[in-house]
């Protein structure tokens, strides 16, 4: 068991790097194209997992789960990676990380419908404070940024959105897959998948160094070594606190726009990302205002 300090190490590390990611996807959607960037960001995380996939996963397994695993891989990956880096080719990486940081809003959501978990009065609280926190940071960005960036905003909550599905999806359909053969044969499934829009929408000029360096950072580091580092957090820290680090991403992603792209965090952006992060919080039960008064009430 490692200790709290090596812990907490993980935890920043993997804020971090998923912080990057937003800058990754951008710098490499502005040569590729955004098809073309999510499909290359899946096949170099796919290569690298496949020999855990071969080695460690129970193949026969994987073959009877193959639908469930190819949709939860669109849903997770194929689709919302598309989705980020046509936004971020029209709107902030800061902006983008925060719709992100919302996931588990929608998360929450489908999984009152679907799987009819109806919340608790302090989670539905968090769910229309996260909802509230959205419409008005959507309203206010469409208001400045025009057409375009109203497109791009939706196009960050249809990528929320399908993880909110892949969520319920995986809970229904995978229950008793661990979670390396999730990851590994989704990524696989998702790559293959892409293969055709990839090549489609391949850019007519060859794309730099600086978006190949971007997107192998995306594929190796983003997305092959932070789902490894996630795992082994949620089996050595537990999935609650494992799931903590939603709210570190944002805050990276906010210091790598202001740095490197010279990006403007507004009062707006900031006051509004706070309401979503408090819904998110409450939705997910990170803040539990229940378990404060019955100790407030205790004589």
């Amino acid at each position: 068991m490692k200790s709290q300090r090596s812990l907490s190490a993980d935890f920043l590390l993997l804020a971090a790097a998923w912080g990057s990611s937003f800058l990754f996807m951008r710098l490499g959607a502005i040569e590729f194209g955004a098809w073309s960037t999510a499909g290359l960001r899946i096949g170099i995380a796919a290569l690298a997992m496949l020999p855990l996939l071969l080695l460690r996963c129970d193949l026969q397994l994987v073959r009877r789960k193959a639908v469930p695993l190819l949709l939860v891989g669109m849903l997770n990956t194929g689709v919302p990676f598309a989705l980020y880096c046509y936004a971020l080719q029209h709107i902030s990486t800061g902006l983008t990380s925060i719709l992100n940081a919302s996931s588990p809003l929608f998360g929450a959501l489908v999984a009152w419908i679907w799987l009819r978990e109806a919340p608790n009065r302090w989670r539905l609280l968090g769910l229309a404070l996260g909802f509230v926190g959205i419409t008005l940071l959507s309203w206010h960005k469409v208001s400045v940024g025009g057409e375009q960036a109203g497109w791009a905003v939706l196009a960050c909550l249809g990528a929320t959105l399908c993880y909110g599905i892949a969520a319920s999806c995986t809970r229904k359909y995978l229950g008793g897959v661990p979670p390396l053969a999730i990851t590994s044969a989704s990524l696989v499934g998702a790559a293959l998948l892409l293969a055709v829009p990839t090549v489609g929408y391949w850019p007519a000029q060859m794309p730099g160094l600086t978006a190949w360096g971007a997107l192998l950072a995306l594929g190796l580091l983003c997305t092959a070594w932070a789902y490894m580092l996630f795992y082994r957090l949620i089996a050595e820290a537990g999935p609650a606190k494992a799931l903590t680090v939603t709210f570190m991403v944002p805050l990276f992603a906010l210091l790598y726009g202001a740095l490197l792209l010279g990006e403007q965090v507004t009062l707006a952006m900031a006051g509004y990302g706070l309401v979503i992060l408090l819904g998110v919080a409450l939705s997910t039960e990170f803040i539990q205002p229940e378990r404060w008064i019955r100790r407030r009430q205790r004589p």
